[in-house]
């Protein structure tokens, strides 16, 4: 899928495209609120700006963040005005129904919404937009009623994350995981799989972070021991420079991300699963298509695949060498030599590592 995510202004977008029709529908001229059609050159004219995700056909993802401080009216009750983050406006075209553009575009909001230091997120959605209202109870948004436009009010709280599930604590790291680790990825492989930016303070600013493939990222592997990750635990990731130079310069941590699954393919020469179910956990989540897989699955004597969700990075700047890793005590000589992807991290080593990557552990790990 070409294509990237890009903030444009409103008043650089056609609002006759397609693309737009359904919300024309949604909040028609003479409804019970200002029309689509009237809102969208007011906001251009304001300046605003948007994330979009544009390719080769066309509009794919249209998504609209402001602050807000005033009450949320609700059909059966009012929440209290606080500083919130809404989400005014989220689309994404029907033909991305299936893919994991959805995924990526809430995760982006779900970051800046970490940033913002807000303790609410929301965002109000007609029941029929069955997709979006899956995406977003899949990261944790949380129905609250209905608002007397008849549209659902979904919200989320950095009062009330619910860890049970890495999807709906996201961008927030469970504050009870025992042990970190981390997952050594060639650079050619990593840069499809763990694309970072410089996102700055607001998406008022240049947004050059590629998430069009989801946050759902598949790793397969072929060392000869699996590793000893559990589900739940954070992993850095290292990107293993391998062209010309000082690999202990060159070679870093660029991000971190939640293990939701850790599958032996093979050991030792012998298939623990069919191919086809490979596939089926694989899904379009991988960097390899089926006949590179088939090739890995046949010839590999191990293979094994970590499932993880994709929750922060660190940016250009401030990822870490294995050099610093290894000053800092954070690499193999200060673990009896094992190899890195074997190292457990203590909390405190995990936390010590996002600092040093210019993280605000505080407002990443939150009880």
């Amino acid at each position: 899928m070409a294509g990237n995510f890009s903030l444009k202004k409103f008043s650089d977008i056609d609002l006759n495209d397609p693309f737009f029709d359904s919300l024309k529908e949604d909040y028609p001229v003479g409804g019970t609120v200002k029309p689509f059609e009237v809102w969208f050159p007011e906001k251009a004219q304001e300046g605003r700006t948007a994330l979009v995700f544009d390719d080769e056909n066309g509009l794919g993802a249209f998504v609209c963040i402001k602050d807000e401080t005033e009450n949320i009216v609700l059909t059966d009750r009012t929440l209290p005005k606080k500083t919130r983050c809404k989400i005014t406006t989220i689309k994404i075209a029907e033909r991305f129904r299936g893919q994991r553009l959805g995924e990526g575009a809430i995760g982006l909001v779900l970051w800046k919404w970490k940033d913002l230091g807000w303790e609410d997120i929301y965002v109000t959605v007609f029941d029929k937009h069955d997709l979006l209202i899956t995406q977003l109870t899949k990261f944790g948004f949380i129905k609250v009623g209905y608002n007397p436009n008849g549209e659902g009010v979904y919200l989320r709280s950095r009062s009330n994350v619910d860890y049970s599930d890495p999807y709906k604590s996201l961008p927030f790291i469970n504050p009870d995981f025992e042990n970190a680790g981390y997952l050594c990825v060639n650079d050619f492989y990593h840069d499809t799989l763990f694309p970072y930016s410089e996102l700055k303070n607001t998406l008022q600013t240049s947004v050059a972070l590629n998430v069009r493939n989801g946050l759902s990222k598949i790793y397969v592997g072929a060392q000869y021991t699996v590793p000893p990750y559990k589900i739940g635990e954070p992993i850095f990731i290292y990107r293993i420079h391998t062209g010309s130079g000082t690999k202990r310069y060159k070679s870093c941590l660029t991000s971190f991300c939640i293990v939701t699954n850790v599958i032996a393919v093979k050991r030792s020469g012998s298939h623990l699963m069919t191919f086809d179910e490979l596939l089926a956990k694989i899904g379009n989540k991988s960097v390899y298509d089926e006949s590179e897989l088939q090739t890995k699955y046949n010839n590999d004597k191990n293979m094994f695949v970590v499932e993880m969700l994709y929750y922060g990075y660190f940016g250009e700047g401030h990822n870490i060498n294995m050099d610093t890793l290894e000053t800092k005590g954070y690499w193999s000589s200060s673990h009896g030599g094992i190899y890195p992807a074997l190292i457990r991290l203590t909390p405190d080593e995990f936390k010590e590592i996002l600092r040093e990557g210019n993280v605000d552990v505080d407002n990443v790990i939150i009880d």
